[in-house]
């Protein structure tokens, strides 16, 4: 399934509050949610390489899982 992460999910990285999440682990978490996500949904309890814990939130479009925004802890 392709993931597409939004400007704004990119934008809230750069933040103290998700300093330690890469891209690459919010594409891995996604793509590993099974089902189909008709609306927006909060997904807890992801864990980064660098031990910082975040959400996201995603929902699926006809042409793959668009990650809304990341929220960490």
């Amino acid at each position: 399934m392709r993931v597409i992460v939004t400007e704004h999910a990119v934008k809230r990285l750069r933040e103290e509050r998700q300093s330690g999440i890469t891209v690459a682990e919010i594409i891995s978490a996604a793509s590993h949610i099974p089902g189909r996500i008709p609306t927006a949904t909060r997904f807890r309890g992801y864990i980064s390489r660098s031990g910082r814990v975040f959400d996201i939130v995603a929902k699926d479009l006809t042409h793959g899982r668009l990650v809304i925004t990341v929220i960490g802890k």
